[in-house]
Protein backbone atom coordinates (compact mmCIF):
# COMPACT_ATOMS: atom_id res chain seq x y z
CA UNK A 1 0.00 0.00 0.00
CA UNK A 2 1.31 3.46 -0.99
CA UNK A 3 1.19 5.95 1.81
CA UNK A 4 1.41 9.35 1.87
CA UNK A 5 4.36 11.06 3.84
CA UNK A 6 3.93 13.71 6.77
CA UNK A 7 5.89 15.60 9.28
CA UNK A 8 4.13 17.01 12.13
CA UNK A 9 5.23 20.01 14.62
CA UNK A 10 4.48 20.43 18.31
CA UNK A 11 3.79 16.26 18.01
CA UNK A 12 3.01 15.91 21.34
CA UNK A 13 2.28 12.02 22.54
CA UNK A 14 1.32 11.83 18.73
CA UNK A 15 -2.11 12.19 18.17
CA UNK A 16 -2.01 13.46 14.96
CA UNK A 17 0.18 10.42 13.91
CA UNK A 18 -2.78 7.98 15.36
CA UNK A 19 -5.64 10.07 13.55
CA UNK A 20 -3.70 9.96 9.97
CA UNK A 21 -3.46 6.05 10.94
CA UNK A 22 -2.21 3.71 8.29
CA UNK A 23 -2.33 5.63 5.15
CA UNK A 24 0.05 7.60 6.21
CA UNK A 25 4.04 7.53 7.29
CA UNK A 26 5.66 10.11 9.47
CA UNK A 27 9.14 11.27 8.44
CA UNK A 28 9.83 13.86 11.08
CA UNK A 29 8.23 14.78 13.96
CA UNK A 30 9.10 17.59 16.64
CA UNK A 31 8.77 18.41 20.54
CA UNK A 32 10.00 20.33 22.50
CA UNK A 33 8.89 17.88 25.89
CA UNK A 34 10.72 15.69 27.37
CA UNK A 35 7.70 13.78 28.80
CA UNK A 36 5.58 14.49 25.64
CA UNK A 37 8.76 12.81 23.65
CA UNK A 38 8.60 9.46 25.75
CA UNK A 39 4.86 8.90 25.24
CA UNK A 40 5.44 9.50 21.58
CA UNK A 41 8.50 7.07 21.09
CA UNK A 42 6.46 4.57 23.68
CA UNK A 43 3.34 4.82 20.73
CA UNK A 44 5.46 4.90 17.21
CA UNK A 45 8.99 3.82 18.28
CA UNK A 46 12.05 5.91 18.60
CA UNK A 47 13.88 7.65 15.76
CA UNK A 48 11.11 9.90 14.01
CA UNK A 49 10.86 12.57 16.63
CA UNK A 50 13.26 15.40 17.36
CA UNK A 51 13.60 16.83 21.03
CA UNK A 52 14.22 20.71 20.78
CA UNK A 53 12.45 24.04 20.77
CA UNK A 54 11.05 24.67 16.88
CA UNK A 55 13.35 27.56 16.85
CA UNK A 56 16.20 25.03 16.85
CA UNK A 57 15.21 23.07 14.16
CA UNK A 58 16.87 23.82 10.30
CA UNK A 59 15.99 22.56 6.94
CA UNK A 60 18.94 19.82 7.25
CA UNK A 61 16.66 18.35 9.99
CA UNK A 62 13.75 17.93 7.90
CA UNK A 63 13.09 15.22 4.93
CA UNK A 64 14.65 15.87 1.73
CA UNK A 65 11.61 14.97 -0.55
CA UNK A 66 8.50 16.80 -0.88
CA UNK A 67 5.99 15.66 1.83
CA UNK A 68 1.56 15.10 1.26
CA UNK A 69 1.39 16.87 4.38
CA UNK A 70 2.62 19.59 7.58
CA UNK A 71 0.93 19.07 10.35
CA UNK A 72 1.24 21.86 13.31
CA UNK A 73 -1.16 22.17 16.33
CA UNK A 74 0.77 25.44 17.71
CA UNK A 75 0.23 26.00 21.36
CA UNK A 76 -2.50 27.86 22.36
CA UNK A 77 -2.28 29.35 25.86
CA UNK A 78 -1.68 32.65 24.22
CA UNK A 79 -5.08 32.43 22.13
CA UNK A 80 -7.52 31.16 24.96
CA UNK A 81 -8.45 32.60 28.16
CA UNK A 82 -5.91 30.70 30.14
CA UNK A 83 -3.53 32.73 28.56
CA UNK A 84 -5.30 36.23 28.24
CA UNK A 85 -5.40 36.09 24.62
CA UNK A 86 -1.88 37.58 24.34
CA UNK A 87 -1.38 36.24 20.58
CA UNK A 88 0.94 35.13 18.44
CA UNK A 89 3.45 38.34 19.01
CA UNK A 90 5.32 39.90 16.46
CA UNK A 91 6.84 37.29 13.65
CA UNK A 92 10.49 38.80 14.92
CA UNK A 93 9.37 39.14 18.56
CA UNK A 94 8.45 34.81 19.17
CA UNK A 95 9.98 35.01 22.28
CA UNK A 96 7.61 37.06 24.04
CA UNK A 97 4.54 33.86 23.87
CA UNK A 98 4.22 30.63 23.61
CA UNK A 99 2.27 31.25 20.34
CA UNK A 100 4.45 33.23 18.81
CA UNK A 101 6.14 29.89 18.57
CA UNK A 102 4.36 29.68 15.15
CA UNK A 103 6.74 32.39 13.79
CA UNK A 104 9.69 30.03 14.06
CA UNK A 105 7.63 27.23 12.50
CA UNK A 106 6.93 29.13 9.56
CA UNK A 107 10.30 30.16 8.93
CA UNK A 108 10.76 26.48 8.35
CA UNK A 109 7.60 26.15 5.73
CA UNK A 110 9.12 29.25 3.87
CA UNK A 111 12.13 27.62 3.88
CA UNK A 112 10.93 24.58 2.49
CA UNK A 113 8.99 26.91 -0.36
CA UNK A 114 12.34 28.64 -1.06
CA UNK A 115 14.10 25.32 -1.38
CA UNK A 116 11.44 23.93 -3.92
CA UNK A 117 10.37 21.60 -1.06
CA UNK A 118 6.92 22.86 -0.18
CA UNK A 119 4.78 20.28 1.23
CA UNK A 120 1.57 19.70 -0.74
CA UNK A 121 -0.46 20.16 2.13
CA UNK A 122 -0.43 22.01 5.25
CA UNK A 123 -2.53 21.47 8.69
CA UNK A 124 -2.73 24.07 11.63
CA UNK A 125 -4.46 23.61 14.25
CA UNK A 126 -5.41 26.19 17.11
CA UNK A 127 -8.07 27.10 19.60
CA UNK A 128 -11.10 28.44 18.97
CA UNK A 129 -9.57 32.28 20.00
CA UNK A 130 -7.54 32.44 17.77
CA UNK A 131 -10.55 33.94 15.28
CA UNK A 132 -10.54 36.65 17.46
CA UNK A 133 -7.29 37.44 19.38
CA UNK A 134 -5.97 40.90 19.21
CA UNK A 135 -9.35 41.70 16.90
CA UNK A 136 -8.24 39.49 14.23
CA UNK A 137 -4.95 40.21 13.60
CA UNK A 138 -3.54 36.89 14.67
CA UNK A 139 -6.25 34.97 12.00
CA UNK A 140 -5.05 37.13 9.22
CA UNK A 141 -1.18 36.99 10.05
CA UNK A 142 -1.43 33.18 9.72
CA UNK A 143 -3.80 33.72 6.44
CA UNK A 144 -1.15 36.21 4.90
CA UNK A 145 1.52 33.68 5.58
CA UNK A 146 -0.29 31.07 3.56
CA UNK A 147 -1.16 33.29 0.72
CA UNK A 148 2.51 34.72 0.74
CA UNK A 149 4.00 31.18 0.42
CA UNK A 150 1.70 30.65 -2.39
CA UNK A 151 -1.08 28.23 -0.48
CA UNK A 152 -4.70 28.11 -1.58
CA UNK A 153 -6.49 27.64 2.25
CA UNK A 154 -9.73 27.96 4.25
CA UNK A 155 -10.39 27.22 7.50
CA UNK A 156 -13.03 25.33 9.57
CA UNK A 157 -14.40 25.08 13.46
CA UNK A 158 -14.87 21.59 14.15
CA UNK A 159 -15.87 20.62 17.66
CA UNK A 160 -14.57 17.05 18.58
CA UNK A 161 -18.38 16.46 20.00
CA UNK A 162 -19.15 15.52 16.51
CA UNK A 163 -16.96 12.59 16.83
CA UNK A 164 -16.44 11.94 21.18
CA UNK A 165 -18.53 13.28 23.49
CA UNK A 166 -16.09 15.95 24.70
CA UNK A 167 -16.94 19.51 24.00
CA UNK A 168 -13.59 20.52 22.15
CA UNK A 169 -13.84 23.64 19.37
CA UNK A 170 -10.72 23.58 17.26
CA UNK A 171 -9.95 25.91 14.14
CA UNK A 172 -8.32 23.99 11.59
CA UNK A 173 -6.68 25.82 8.35
CA UNK A 174 -6.12 23.48 5.50
CA UNK A 175 -3.71 24.70 2.68
CA UNK A 176 -3.25 23.06 -0.42
CA UNK A 177 -0.15 24.31 -2.84
CA UNK A 178 -1.43 26.92 -5.35
CA UNK A 179 -1.91 25.39 -8.83
CA UNK A 180 -2.55 21.84 -7.58
CA UNK A 181 -6.31 20.71 -8.58
CA UNK A 182 -9.01 21.15 -6.05
CA UNK A 183 -11.89 19.15 -6.88
CA UNK A 184 -14.99 20.60 -6.83
CA UNK A 185 -16.81 18.41 -4.67
CA UNK A 186 -14.42 19.63 -1.39
CA UNK A 187 -15.33 23.52 -1.77
CA UNK A 188 -18.30 25.08 -0.22
CA UNK A 189 -20.17 27.60 -2.47
CA UNK A 190 -20.33 29.70 0.61
CA UNK A 191 -19.91 29.51 4.22
CA UNK A 192 -21.14 26.32 6.04
CA UNK A 193 -23.38 27.61 8.90
CA UNK A 194 -21.73 24.48 10.75
CA UNK A 195 -18.16 24.66 10.03
CA UNK A 196 -17.83 28.72 8.95
CA UNK A 197 -20.00 30.54 12.00
CA UNK A 198 -19.90 34.21 12.70
CA UNK A 199 -16.84 34.68 14.47
CA UNK A 200 -14.88 32.87 11.58
CA UNK A 201 -16.50 34.37 9.02
CA UNK A 202 -15.66 37.84 11.00
CA UNK A 203 -12.19 37.03 10.84
CA UNK A 204 -12.24 36.09 7.09
CA UNK A 205 -13.66 39.81 6.72
CA UNK A 206 -10.34 40.87 8.39
CA UNK A 207 -7.96 39.00 5.97
CA UNK A 208 -6.22 41.38 3.51
CA UNK A 209 -7.33 41.31 -0.36
CA UNK A 210 -4.90 38.90 -1.60
CA UNK A 211 -5.35 36.58 1.05
CA UNK A 212 -8.92 36.39 0.50
CA UNK A 213 -8.36 35.69 -3.13
CA UNK A 214 -6.44 32.53 -1.77
CA UNK A 215 -9.31 31.69 0.22
CA UNK A 216 -11.26 28.50 0.07
CA UNK A 217 -14.71 27.43 1.53
CA UNK A 218 -13.57 23.61 1.96
CA UNK A 219 -17.30 21.62 2.20
CA UNK A 220 -15.99 19.51 5.48
CA UNK A 221 -18.59 17.00 4.86
CA UNK A 222 -21.38 15.14 8.04
CA UNK A 223 -19.66 12.71 9.91
CA UNK A 224 -21.25 10.16 11.13
CA UNK A 225 -23.73 10.68 13.70
CA UNK A 226 -22.12 9.97 17.47
CA UNK A 227 -23.24 7.43 19.05
CA UNK A 228 -20.73 6.85 22.24
CA UNK A 229 -21.94 9.53 24.95
CA UNK A 230 -19.56 10.66 28.30
CA UNK A 231 -21.15 7.58 30.29
CA UNK A 232 -19.96 5.14 27.73
CA UNK A 233 -16.59 6.22 28.06
CA UNK A 234 -16.21 5.39 32.10
CA UNK A 235 -13.68 3.11 33.43
CA UNK A 236 -15.63 0.54 35.95
CA UNK A 237 -12.44 0.65 37.95
CA UNK A 238 -10.63 3.90 37.23
CA UNK A 239 -7.08 3.49 36.97
CA UNK A 240 -5.11 6.29 38.54
CA UNK A 241 -8.03 8.05 40.76
CA UNK A 242 -9.41 7.30 44.13
CA UNK A 243 -13.22 8.47 44.87
CA UNK A 244 -13.20 11.33 46.85
CA UNK A 245 -14.81 11.43 50.71
CA UNK A 246 -17.98 12.26 51.18
CA UNK A 247 -16.84 15.18 52.67
CA UNK A 248 -15.28 16.79 49.89
CA UNK A 249 -17.74 15.69 47.75
CA UNK A 250 -20.47 17.87 49.45
CA UNK A 251 -17.39 20.56 49.53
CA UNK A 252 -17.17 20.43 45.46
CA UNK A 253 -21.61 20.87 46.09
CA UNK A 254 -21.34 23.69 48.65
CA UNK A 255 -19.18 25.66 45.90
CA UNK A 256 -21.71 25.25 43.25
CA UNK A 257 -24.62 28.22 42.88
CA UNK A 258 -28.43 27.41 43.00
CA UNK A 259 -28.60 26.98 39.55
CA UNK A 260 -26.31 24.35 39.60
CA UNK A 261 -27.22 22.63 42.75
CA UNK A 262 -30.50 22.36 40.95
CA UNK A 263 -28.93 20.60 38.02
CA UNK A 264 -27.71 18.23 40.53
CA UNK A 265 -30.87 17.53 42.71
CA UNK A 266 -33.20 17.10 39.71
CA UNK A 267 -30.05 14.13 39.01
CA UNK A 268 -31.08 12.56 42.35
CA UNK A 269 -35.10 12.49 41.20
CA UNK A 270 -34.42 11.74 38.04
CA UNK A 271 -34.38 7.78 38.96
CA UNK A 272 -31.92 6.99 36.91
CA UNK A 273 -28.02 6.78 37.33
CA UNK A 274 -26.50 9.95 35.63
CA UNK A 275 -23.21 11.43 35.30
CA UNK A 276 -21.68 14.90 34.69
CA UNK A 277 -18.51 16.85 34.78
CA UNK A 278 -17.43 19.21 36.93
CA UNK A 279 -14.98 22.43 36.97
CA UNK A 280 -14.02 24.87 39.35
CA UNK A 281 -14.10 28.19 38.13
CA UNK A 282 -13.36 31.71 39.57
CA UNK A 283 -16.28 33.81 39.11
CA UNK A 284 -17.64 37.11 40.18
CA UNK A 285 -20.79 37.35 42.97
CA UNK A 286 -23.19 39.65 42.95
CA UNK A 287 -21.07 42.20 44.53
CA UNK A 288 -17.98 42.04 42.23
CA UNK A 289 -16.08 39.83 44.84
CA UNK A 290 -13.91 37.05 42.66
CA UNK A 291 -14.76 33.23 44.48
CA UNK A 292 -14.54 30.01 43.75
CA UNK A 293 -17.36 28.29 41.73
CA UNK A 294 -18.16 24.36 41.15
CA UNK A 295 -20.29 24.27 37.83
CA UNK A 296 -21.84 21.05 36.40
CA UNK A 297 -23.08 19.76 33.46
CA UNK A 298 -25.01 16.47 33.14
CA UNK A 299 -25.71 16.25 28.88
CA UNK A 300 -23.75 13.29 28.94
CA UNK A 301 -20.63 15.30 26.83
CA UNK A 302 -17.28 16.25 28.91
CA UNK A 303 -15.78 19.54 29.19
CA UNK A 304 -12.50 20.16 27.21
CA UNK A 305 -9.95 18.75 28.33
CA UNK A 306 -7.16 21.01 29.62
CA UNK A 307 -3.80 20.75 31.13
CA UNK A 308 -3.46 20.19 34.43
CA UNK A 309 -1.71 23.77 35.33
CA UNK A 310 -3.66 23.56 38.85
CA UNK A 311 -6.15 21.74 40.35
CA UNK A 312 -9.27 23.45 39.05
CA UNK A 313 -8.10 22.49 35.60
CA UNK A 314 -8.70 19.02 36.18
CA UNK A 315 -11.79 17.68 34.85
CA UNK A 316 -13.71 16.10 38.06
CA UNK A 317 -16.57 13.57 37.73
CA UNK A 318 -20.37 13.60 39.25
CA UNK A 319 -22.22 10.23 39.48
CA UNK A 320 -25.79 10.42 41.24
CA UNK A 321 -27.53 7.70 41.90
CA UNK A 322 -30.84 8.71 44.25
CA UNK A 323 -29.47 9.95 47.11
CA UNK A 324 -25.89 8.93 46.61
CA UNK A 325 -23.47 11.36 45.01
CA UNK A 326 -19.74 10.61 44.61
CA UNK A 327 -17.22 12.05 42.49
CA UNK A 328 -13.56 12.06 41.74
CA UNK A 329 -10.91 13.23 39.22
CA UNK A 330 -11.23 12.27 35.72
CA UNK A 331 -8.77 8.98 35.03
CA UNK A 332 -5.82 9.44 32.61
CA UNK A 333 -7.61 6.25 30.31
CA UNK A 334 -10.70 8.14 30.04
CA UNK A 335 -8.98 11.43 29.24
CA UNK A 336 -7.47 9.51 26.48
CA UNK A 337 -10.78 8.22 25.63
CA UNK A 338 -11.78 11.60 25.04
CA UNK A 339 -9.09 12.24 22.88
CA UNK A 340 -10.56 9.09 20.84
CA UNK A 341 -7.48 6.98 21.69
CA UNK A 342 -7.52 3.13 21.47
CA UNK A 343 -7.27 1.91 25.00
CA UNK A 344 -3.71 0.34 23.73
CA UNK A 345 -2.24 3.97 23.48
CA UNK A 346 0.34 4.02 25.99
CA UNK A 347 0.23 6.80 28.41
CA UNK A 348 2.83 8.19 30.82
CA UNK A 349 2.41 6.73 34.45
CA UNK A 350 2.04 9.58 36.62
CA UNK A 351 -1.40 11.11 36.09
CA UNK A 352 -0.67 14.57 35.89
CA UNK A 353 2.14 13.66 32.73
CA UNK A 354 -0.84 11.73 31.68
CA UNK A 355 -3.51 14.27 31.89
CA UNK A 356 -1.29 16.76 30.25
CA UNK A 357 -0.37 14.90 27.41
CA UNK A 358 -4.02 14.85 26.42
CA UNK A 359 -5.29 17.96 27.20
CA UNK A 360 -2.51 19.70 24.75
CA UNK A 361 -3.46 16.82 21.87
CA UNK A 362 -5.68 17.50 19.24
CA UNK A 363 -8.46 14.84 18.83
CA UNK A 364 -7.44 11.67 17.03
CA UNK A 365 -10.92 11.21 15.28
CA UNK A 366 -11.18 15.19 14.11
CA UNK A 367 -8.00 14.21 12.21
CA UNK A 368 -9.10 11.15 10.69
CA UNK A 369 -12.20 13.20 9.25
CA UNK A 370 -9.78 15.70 7.54
CA UNK A 371 -7.35 13.25 6.38
CA UNK A 372 -10.62 11.33 4.70
CA UNK A 373 -12.86 14.19 3.75
CA UNK A 374 -9.76 16.76 2.62
CA UNK A 375 -6.61 15.68 2.47
CA UNK A 376 -6.38 12.39 0.92
CA UNK A 377 -9.19 12.99 -2.22
CA UNK A 378 -6.54 16.52 -2.48
CA UNK A 379 -3.45 14.57 -2.40
CA UNK A 380 -5.27 11.65 -5.03
CA UNK A 381 -6.13 14.78 -7.41
CA UNK A 382 -2.56 16.23 -7.48
CA UNK A 383 -1.23 12.71 -8.55
CA UNK A 384 -3.91 12.28 -11.07
CA UNK A 385 -2.52 15.77 -12.16
CA UNK A 386 0.85 14.87 -11.98
CA UNK A 387 0.07 11.72 -14.30
CA UNK A 388 -1.38 13.52 -17.26
CA UNK A 389 1.43 16.45 -17.25
CA UNK A 390 3.93 13.33 -17.41
CA UNK A 391 1.28 12.27 -20.25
Amino acid sequence: MTQFTFVEFFAGGGMARAGLGDKWRCLFANDFDQKKIATYEANWGAGDIKLGDVASLTLADLPGAIVDLAWASFPCQDLSLAGSYRGLGREHDNAQTRSGTFWPFWKLMRGLVAAGRAPRTIVLENVHGCLTSHGGKDFAAIASALADCDYQFGAAVINASHFVPQSRPRVFFIAVRNGDPIPSSLVAPEPQAGWHPAALTGAHAGMTPKAKKSWVWWDIGAPAPRTLTFSDLLEDIPAGVKWHAAAHTNYLIELMTPLHRQKVARAMTSGRRTVGTMYRRTRPDKNGTKRQRAEVRFDDIAGCLRTPAGGSSRQTILVVEGRMVRSRLLSPREAARLMGLSDDFRLPARYNDAYHVCGDGVCAPVVRHIAARLLEPLLRANEAGELVAAE
